[in-house]
């Protein structure tokens, strides 16, 4: 399979089989061809070359419903969801032929599946995990026999992800092919039964995962392992932020951040755990003054690089350009000087390692990773003095979150007070120094902070 885009071969003379009854992980870094993979077996991309066939029937889709008439299914790694719709009524939209049947049918496959689905509930209401689970009996209502999951576990907390591998083994045994697509290299093998290793747009090796060790897939992702990182000790300064007694009413009226209290020193990171849907989004939005403003000159690293990161029909330069105005290397006496905008723009992409061809494609032209790279960059470069991350390296191939990793702990050291919001439990215990979890929209901290997150873990 070969698919271009101008000059760039996304994928290169690609091969690829998928057996029923398999779990297929296929990884590589951001950029390395896996989205465009995704693309063509799901019928969203034509490849420019090659051939697709199920058994000895050759196949050629012209869009996603064809593929799924054929058998294919997609949970994509964006939520595919109407939010303001209920649960019945997103299948209801998506259903293949008797929409009558939508309730009944995911009723059973949530069943089958051991879900309790709400299908009364309003997507906007649902916690992450929940609407992954949504997207999957979605997928899985035309019955098909072959199940892409692109990046499924990017946001989801250990519980939530066990949890979907369960499912995925469950399906596997009922002879289902499942690709999944991560750049997560523990959940590649205990979860997976073959590998595949894209890098540039070419398989580096495709082969059983029995006996393959973490370090080895990543000399094949990147070529080496990235360096350990250095934690700073903590050697928080002055209180920069307090907040006291917050709470944040949602749009029902409801109480989604009741009554929290903490503070953000110079030179500390504070972490913010717990599932998805406990205030998180709503209390790093009100200290990234999106609910009003709390401190000023705080750096903003949203938990939805598409909705809120992004524009995503302007170019990256654009994008990048959109907190950065007013900077001396970028404009004088407060006018933009194009040249020095050109020279800033290919200087942050080279520094965060985005890859594009130009600068003034378009954001949406970029993978997930790549995106995400672009909201990171715009906010770390300017060095600010506070920083409210929400899964900051969601969708990051393992170089790309090693270097994100070390330029918070790098903007720790000098100074900044930084606020990470995050659904990983193991990315928490290596960049923070003091963790709150978030239940039910309080803070919790020691002894039932921990209890909580062993029950995460």
């Amino acid at each position: 399979m070969t698919k271009r885009f101008g000059p760039v071969a996304a994928l290169d003379k690609v091969d690829i089989a998928l057996y029923p009854g398999e779990i297929h992980a296929v990884l590589g870094e951001n950029g390395a061809g896996k989205s465009t993979l995704v693309g063509i077996l799901s019928g969203n991309l034509t490849p420019d070359d090659g051939d697709l066939s199920l058994g000895e029937r050759k196949l050629s889709f012209r869009s996603a419903r064809d593929a799924r008439k054929f058998g294919v299914d997609i949970v994509q790694q964006h939520f595919m969801l109407v939010p303001a719709f209920t649960v019945a009524e997103n299948l209801a939209l998506f259903a293949l032929g008797d929409s009558s049947r939508v309730v009944e049918h995911a009723r059973e496959i949530a069943d089958r599946l051991g879900w309790n689905l709400d299908l009364r509930a309003r997507a906007a209401d649902l916690s992450v995990g929940a609407l992954q689970r949504v997207e999957i009996v979605k997928a899985l209502m035309s019955d098909g026999r072959i199940l892409l999951l692109d990046e499924p576990t990017a946001t989801l907390t250990p519980n939530e992800t066990e949890d979907l591998f369960r499912v995925m083994r469950r399906l596997r045994e009922e002879g289902k092919a499942i690709v999944l697509i991560t750049h997560k290299l523990q959940e590649a093998l205990s979860v997976g039964d073959r590998v595949t290793v894209l890098r540039r747009g070419k398989v580096v090796v495709s082969m059983p995962a029995q006996g393959v060790s973490p370090g080895q897939l990543a000399v094949w992702m990147v070529g080496d392992t990235p360096p350990e990182l250095n934690k700073p000790l903590r050697s928080a300064g002055s209180t920069v932020v307090n907040v006291a007694g917050l709470s944040i009413f949602g749009e029902r009226g409801e109480t989604v951040v009741d009554n929290v209290s903490f503070s953000l020193s110079a030179g500390e990171i504070v972490g913010f755990g717990g599932v998805s849907g406990n205030g998180q989004v709503e209390l790093a939005e009100a200290l990234a003054g999106v609910r009003g403003s709390i401190a000023d000159d705080v750096a903003y690293i949203p938990e939805d690089r598409q909705r809120d990161g992004l524009a995503l029909p302007m170019s990256i330069s654009d994008n990048l350009l959109a907190s950065a105005r007013n900077r001396k290397e970028v404009s004088f006496v407060g006018v933009l000087v194009p040249f020095k905008v050109r020279s800033w723009c290919e200087r942050v992409v080279a520094k965060f390692g985005i890859k594009t061809d130009s600068i003034d494609a378009p954001a949406s032209s970029l993978s997930g990773g790549n995106q995400q790279k672009v909201v990171v960059a715009r906010a770390l470069d300017s060095e600010p003095e506070i920083i409210v991350a929400v899964n900051p390296t969601r969708g990051l191939d393992i170089v790309a979150e090693n270097y994100v990793h070390s330029q918070l702990l790098e903007a720790k050291r000098r100074g900044a007070a930084i606020a990470l919001f995050s659904t990983d439990l193991e990315e928490l215990a290596l960049l923070a120094d003091r963790t709150f979890i978030m239940s039910g929209g309080r803070l919790l901290q020691g002894d039932n902070a921990a209890e909580l997150m062993g029950g995460l873990e």
